[in-house]
């Protein structure tokens, strides 16, 4: 993805802590659990963003089961589909990963509040 990502801001109504999918891997579960504080606690999920939540830790579960598959795997040429799976899941966990503020970049950027426009001087360009 290219340019600037978007601000992460304070929903207007931001989701409690919420369960897992009952039909999501072990490894996706976890990653659930792991993340879903975070995201409650920065008041940024609401339930339009649950399918992107749900898809990050599938992608997150894949990398991880995939991880397995290939340290149990012996034959390189066998190795090699799973390995560009689990690379498709990584880059797409990521990506997904840093719409939600999951990445150190994505945590680094300020984020743009309502208040921040109030206390800026009027420009003349402003239509309203």
């Amino acid at each position: 993805m290219k340019g600037t990502k978007p601000q992460l801001r304070e929903a207007d109504a931001p989701l409690e802590a919420t369960e897992a999918p009952g039909w999501l891997s072990d490894a996706a579960r976890e990653e659930w659990a792991r993340v879903m504080p975070v995201l409650v606690e920065r008041r940024i999920l609401t339930d339009a963003d649950l399918g992107g939540l749900e898809s990050y830790c599938i992608c997150i579960g894949r990398v991880r089961q995939m991880e397995a598959l290939i340290q149990a795997e012996s034959d390189a040429t066998a190795m090699l589909p799973m390995i560009r799976a689990q690379d498709k899941a990584m880059v797409t966990a990521r990506q997904l990963g840093a719409e939600m503020g999951l990445t150190p970049v994505s945590r680094s950027r300020p984020a743009i509040r309502d208040e921040d426009d109030q206390d800026r001087t009027p420009s003349p360009l402003d239509v309203g």
